[in-house]
């Protein structure tokens, strides 16, 4: 016989963890060793997320998670609910359970949230609950920057004083943008980025989630005190850059006024419910944000 049950803590039963996994691994192959990973920078799934879950009999069948991502927005500091991990057995589609937990999940979020956001690909599926596409933009920067000092060294998680730098950075960063940034946030930067290589800067004492592709620069974020001009980025990068790609709003990097062009990241759209004082504005909620 089929039941629902809302876990407000994965603490409350010890093997939910283990049972939500078996159902997330099928719809998202991966995610069990993603969520293993970050246990290795001290930060873990269960302690960040809220599950909201469907039982037929022992078996997980439909799962939403909700997030808390403290974000400063137009110079204000806000908590928004981000609503992620959102999977429904193949087996048990089709049968209103995925509605069922989403009205759920709604009716504890709206107590709490002014503003709801998620990434997808899948649009279609959330229209219907009140979200709706909040177009984002990327930014271009041409340059021709001298070859660095090799300023940036690569953080090894296996050392526990670079875990230590990656959470005193997180606890106490600025954000990024004025427009759209992320304050005091660990779970979720985690989760996107600690698998990736992520650079660190002593002397400006700052880590930057980039890639280099030829003479091209992706700047994806910033976690730093304080945010410093991009040529003080640039001047610590030991090969020739010709232009930057950034996927956040870049103006707290003494740019000026740089082009800008709509940009769907990683093939999923960005997704707002509720209040957003950013809409209109020209963003990108930067990869290390995305749930």
């Amino acid at each position: 016989m089929s039941h629902y049950h809302f876990k407000s803590s994965f603490s409350a039963d010890t093997n939910l963890s283990k049972m939500l996994f078996d159902l997330l691994e099928v719809v998202f192959p991966g995610v069990s060793n993603a969520a293993e990973q970050i246990k290795k920078l001290n930060v873990t799934w269960e302690a960040a997320s809220t599950p909201f879950i469907r039982f037929d009999g022992d078996k997980v069948v439909t799962h939403v998670g909700v997030l808390e991502i403290p974000m400063q927005i137009m110079k204000n500091t806000v908590t928004i609910g981000g609503i992620h991990a959102v999977a429904t057995h193949p087996e048990f589609r089709r049968r209103g359970y995925y509605r069922e937990v989403m009205e759920e999940v709604l009716t504890y979020c709206d107590q709490r949230y002014e503003t709801l956001i998620l990434t997808t690909s899948n649009p279609e599926f959330y229209i219907p609950f009140g979200f709706r596409i909040v177009p984002e933009y990327l930014f271009k920067f041409q340059c021709q920057s001298t070859i660095g000092n090799h300023g940036f060294r690569v953080l090894n998680f296996a050392d526990n004083q670079d875990v230590k730098i990656l959470h005193r950075l997180l606890e106490n960063r600025s954000p990024v943008s004025n427009i759209v940034g992320i304050v005091k946030e660990k779970a979720v930067f985690c989760f996107n980025e600690g698998s990736k290589s992520l650079y660190y800067a002593a002397d400006l004492d700052l880590i930057a989630c980039m890639h280099i592709e030829n003479t091209r620069l992706h700047l994806f974020d910033i976690v730093t005190t304080q945010i410093c001009a991009l040529r003080e980025i640039l001047a610590r990068i030991s090969q020739f850059i010709e232009e930057v790609f950034i996927y956040f709003s870049p103006d707290l990097l003494d740019l000026g006024n740089i082009p800008a062009f709509p940009h769907v990241l990683d093939e999923a759209v960005l997704m707002v419910r509720g209040t957003f004082a950013v809409e209109g504005q020209k963003f990108m909620l930067p990869r290390s944000a995305r749930c």
